[in-house]
């Protein structure tokens, strides 16, 4: 594959490291991950001006990036590329945080929302008490057929709302091995809950 002849030294040396990365060195995607995680961050940080949602789109920015790094090329730098995945991920969450969350339709993942998953009741009436108490025992059966890993990072976050400091010391967790899971965590659940809203669909 060849290189775009502009690209400037930095630029060819990210090009090196993607090229170990597919070839499943870690140390490349550690690498890489250590040259942009801080720029990242702070460019996200100005978008959504909070620093537990620009944490949570930096991790998913550079999980989006390493799965698909097949779909790179080399015509622009991959610093490029990366900044536009995070970009894009940042535009999804403020778009998507102002969607309201009340029904189990909308409980699915959009890129480190935490909101999205709130299961609490608080000022409700009745009648949306009563349906909010379906949907939370809806949610949690789906939970609770996840992998036991992610359920009890999923379960600590948005049903004991601990912070992602508390989970990493009661689980015994590097932070970053935390935040990285429950991402992989609310995938999975946004998998699952698309699937159920296409059968519920498929039944009308």
């Amino acid at each position: 594959m060849e290189v775009n002849p502009n690209f400037s030294d930095n630029a060819k040396n990210d090009f090196s490291l993607v090229e170990k990365a597919k070839e499943g060195s870690q140390k490349a995607y550690a690498e890489l991950m250590q040259r942009y995680k801080d720029s990242i961050f702070f460019m996200v940080l100005k978008m959504v001006n909070n620093k537990d949602d620009a944490m949570d789109i930096t991790v998913t920015t550079f999980a989006k990036a390493f799965e698909n790094l097949e779909k790179y090329r080399p015509d622009y730098a991959f610093s490029t590329w990366l900044f536009r995945i995070a970009t894009n991920g940042s535009i999804d969450f403020i778009r998507k945080k102002k969607l309201a969350t009340t029904s189990i339709d909308g409980m699915g993942y959009d890129g480190g929302e935490d909101k999205v998953f709130e299961i609490k009741s608080d000022g409700l009436n009745p009648e949306e008490y009563s349906i909010k108490k379906q949907q939370t025992e809806q949610l949690k059966e789906i939970i609770d057929k996840l992998p036991a890993r992610y359920k009890t990072l999923i379960i600590l976050r948005y049903f004991d709302e601990l912070s992602y400091e508390e989970i990493a010391e009661q689980m015994d967790l590097p932070l970053g091995t935390v935040k990285a899971q429950l991402f992989r965590g609310r995938d999975l659940l946004s998998n699952v809950l698309t699937r159920r809203k296409k059968s519920l669909k498929s039944d009308f």
